[in-house]
């Protein structure tokens, strides 16, 4: 197993970890999952530049890669929302972006019957991107509340404000999510009229 697709199990292997940790309510809970977060967030940048530059790109990390990614997304959004970190709707986002998830699953699947691997295409990453940036802010937020409560600083309304921040980040990568579908759907269409 080449060096690219090692970083992408270590990802899948960091999900569990990183969960538990978010979850599990101790002292700087957030920022251990912060943590472990940004780590896997560094293993997808680095994965895919490595694989191209020392041109080890394979069908399992084009499969692999984007699936580690889900895992990882997915898991961070149920957690803020068993938490409450995303409000009233936001069962909302998690639901379209687990839809645009399994579609685009669907589609890969469907595309590998007929032996053919379709690699993530310049939106997902950018939808990719814009979730683990968003994601990585809503835990740096999380992080100072943490520092701020065992200092027992008081700074009214800041708690207020996060959410609001968060909840905005949340919904623009949402946005990203619903245009990197629509475009992957329409791109791969081909394979959906041969079923």
């Amino acid at each position: 197993m080449n060096l690219p697709n090692k970083l992408t199990l270590l990802r899948i292997i960091l999900a569990p970890m990183f969960i538990a940790s978010l979850l599990i309510n101790f002292p700087m809970h957030y920022l251990v999952s912060g943590v472990l977060f940004g780590i896997a967030s560094i293993t997808d940048t680095l994965d895919g530049r490595i694989a191209r530059k020392r041109n080890l790109v394979t069908d399992f990390g084009k499969f692999a890669d984007p699936l580690a990614d889900k895992i990882l997304v997915i898991s961070a959004l149920m957690c803020f929302l068993q938490l409450g970190l995303l409000g009233n709707y936001g069962a909302i986002p998690v639901i379209i972006v687990l839809f645009r998830e399994f579609a685009v699953s669907g589609i890969r699947l469907v595309a590998a019957s007929s032996g053919k691997v379709v690699a993530a295409n310049i939106w997902g990453k950018i939808k990719t991107v814009s979730q683990m940036i968003s994601i990585s802010a809503i835990f740096a937020m999380q992080v100072v509340l943490e520092f701020i409560n065992i200092f027992k600083i008081t700074i009214v309304g800041l708690d207020n404000i996060f959410f609001i921040i968060g909840n905005i980040l949340v919904w623009i990568f949402t946005l990203f999510t619903i245009i990197s579908g629509i475009i992957y759907i329409m791109d791969n269409s081909k394979f959906l009229k041969d079923m």
